[in-house]
């Protein structure tokens, strides 16, 4: 038998199991190391499945299908390996780079027949630890499938490989008089097959809906190669079961999307943003309701957050708060076709909530980089707070009227063993994201948060996840939110597409005993 391929940290042979086959040695030198990130084997209580080891023999196979798209450079596949939020790490020694749909079913054909256990990743973006391995997975990225296919003037529909960068695809449409129908503030990195895997929600949410309604259709590979082609580009289409739904947000777990039908709506020719402060959250609800009678059709966007945020993004990204203090803010977007019809609503909207005492302080912006620069004080939370200190985030569907109380009573409850509890989200789709910061990783502060934040969320009929997925981090929560009937029913879909269940294994759904 060759030499064992070790792990740095945990001084065990990759993959849990002892020796590696011969031949590998001389493709593979060490695991990739990043100490200050704990592996996932070692801060979680999960258990290798017996799924094979890479070998010499199947790199030799994977060399043939990609070639000269084989990755073992351990630096390179550090960055594979580790979450962008450095909270989990895989240990997997492999990384493939397929360009076209043909070679995704081949490398998933030869890893059904080896028992090879294979982890899909796009920009590697996700919050929940679902886009890196958990142990010594096949990672198998569409980095290089991003390829525009064909987009359609007349009905604003794209089509494109699954690979494509978010931002690249908002540029490529708008520069024809579209837009995207969704934007993350993780879109200069992401990619639209990840968009879709995870159901993304997002910024524009309110105004164009969710995925499941503005994806035309999909190509994915399942786990044994078969490439299923639902990639429609049809609006409407009624014929037997909507395969491609079953896709939207499955993680990875059921197949590996490989192209996207995605429908775009014409670009407003108006954007507005007003940042205005809110003297408490009663006020966010009551201007929120205010917005929606005022502003109607034209309201594209409805964020808040706390003050905490703000204190957070100026004190760690050095941005600008650009009213005076308050204890929350909203962000509030209009989109429409006539500049001078929309202002009228938006000042009629203004003059009231400022005469109510709703508001207190705001400011508005229609030049393109100050709308961009009030946008940063909302999409670049998320990066202020992982400057913080160790983050643990919670992403909660919840009634819109008690969005906040749950964030006042983890404060109270954490004490000072929290750093920072801050609330802020997307309160036009009742989406709040419960942000913690500790100095570090604290199972004591884990325990009081966890399982406390879903029951308080499920009392409330709320969802544990409204747009993030469940990834590897939440995938053991999934029953507070779906009756043990539905879970039932998802292993069965999973056993039925993927039997050996090689494609993002520890992800999604909960382990079964």
């Amino acid at each position: 038998m060759g030499r064992d391929v070790q792990d740095p940290q945990a001084g065990q042979p990759v993959g849990s199991h002892g020796h590696q086959p011969p031949g590998l040695q001389k493709w593979l030198f060490h695991v990739p190391r990043a100490p200050e990130v704990m592996l996932t084997r070692e801060r979680y209580p999960v258990r290798r499945l017996p799924f094979s080891v890479v070998s010499g023999e199947d790199l030799a196979a994977f060399e043939r299908i990609v070639p000269g798209r084989v990755i073992t450079d351990p630096e390179v596949l550090e960055a594979s390996n580790v979450d962008w939020l450095r909270t989990v790490r895989g240990s997997s020694v492999l990384l493939l780079r397929p360009r076209t749909t043909e070679e995704v079913s081949h490398i998933l054909r030869h890893c059904h027949e080896r028992n090879l256990a294979v982890n899909p990743q796009g920009g590697n973006t996700g919050m929940v630890g679902g886009s890196v391995p958990v142990f010594d997975e096949v990672i198998l990225s569409t980095a290089l499938m991003n390829q525009v296919i064909s987009f359609h003037d007349m009905s604003g529909t794209l089509v494109c490989q699954a690979g494509c960068v978010l931002e690249d695809l908002s540029r490529h449409v708008e520069e024809r008089g579209f837009v995207m129908p969704l934007d993350l503030g993780a879109k200069g990195s992401c990619h639209i097959g990840g968009n879709v895997a995870t159901n993304a929600g997002g910024l524009r949410f309110l105004r164009y809906g969710s995925l499941h309604g503005t994806v035309l259709g999909l190509e994915a590979v399942l786990a044994d190669g078969t490439v299923l082609n639902c990639l429609s580009t049809l609006r409407k289409d009624n014929t037997g079961y909507d395969l491609k739904q079953l896709f939207i947000g499955s993680e990875g777990t059921l197949g590996v999307i490989t192209a996207v039908s995605i429908l775009c709506p014409p670009k407003p020719r108006a954007v507005s943003v007003a940042f205005l402060g809110c003297p408490g959250f009663s006020e966010v609800l009551q201007t929120f309701s205010t917005c929606k009678g005022l502003l109607g059709e034209i309201l594209s966007a409805y964020e808040f957050m706390d003050a905490e945020c703000m204190w957070l993004v100026t004190r760690h990204l050095h941005l600008a708060s650009p009213v005076q203090e308050s204890p929350f803010y909203v962000l509030i977007e209009t989109s429409g076709s006539r500049a001078g019809h929309d202002a009228e609503k938006l000042n009629d909207f203004l003059e009231h909530v400022l005469s109510s005492g709703l508001v207190t302080d705001g400011t508005v912006a229609t030049d393109h980089m100050k709308v961009k620069a009030l946008w940063a004080l909302r999409e670049r939370i998320s990066e202020a707070l992982s400057r913080d200190g160790y983050v643990y985030k919670y992403d909660l569907s919840l009634p819109t009227e008690r969005l906040y109380d749950l964030v006042t009573d983890l404060r109270a409850r954490l004490g000072p063993r929290a750093k920072h509890v801050v609330g802020y989200g997307h309160l036009g789709d009742g989406n709040l994201h419960l942000n913690v910061t500790s100095e570090a990783f604290s199972p004591s502060v884990l325990g009081t948060l966890e399982p406390y934040v879903y029951e308080w969320t499920a009392e409330q009929r709320g969802s544990v996840s409204a747009e993030h997925g469940l990834g590897f981090k939440k995938r053991g929560v999934l029953g507070y939110s779906k009756p043990p009937e539905a879970l039932r029913l998802m292993q069965q879909l999973k056993a039925l597409l993927d039997p050996k269940g090689i494609l993002n294994p520890y992800k999604t759904l909960p382990a079964q005993a």
